[in-house]
């Protein structure tokens, strides 16, 4: 993560780090059609280590694990569910570093409904 994105981390850069590594959706739209559909055009290596990330994150992290689950609950398939439990992390990485303070688990709590939602 530090060698791929460096510059972005750097100036702590939320969006440009999701663009380069393929967490931001792309939407196409012409006339009355719109498509939304995923980035390719990104650092393939990042985007690689990026969904190791999330899936690891999903197999051994709790509150990760729940929020992949309420994205599948509302439909999302398992990329796309993926792609947003890197993005969570995304924003935490930038918000750690925003503020110069380390992880904490308790202060990321995802609560889940009963609908899953």
């Amino acid at each position: 993560m530090l060698a791929e994105a460096a510059d972005p981390l750097a100036c702590r850069d939320y969006d440009r780090l999701r663009a380069h590594a393929g967490t931001a959706p792309v939407t196409i739209a012409s006339g009355k059609r719109r498509v939304v559909s995923m980035r390719r055009a990104c650092n393939r290596r990042l985007r690689w280590a990026a969904y190791h990330w999330a899936r690891t994150s999903v197999q051994h992290d709790a509150p990760s694990t729940a929020y992949y689950k309420s994205l599948r609950a509302r439909g999302h398939r398992h990329g796309r569910a993926l792609r947003s439990v890197v993005d969570r992390w995304l924003r935490i990485l930038i918000a750690m570093l925003r503020h110069n303070t380390l992880y904490d688990a308790t202060r990321f709590v995802i609560t889940v409904d009963n609908n899953g939602a």
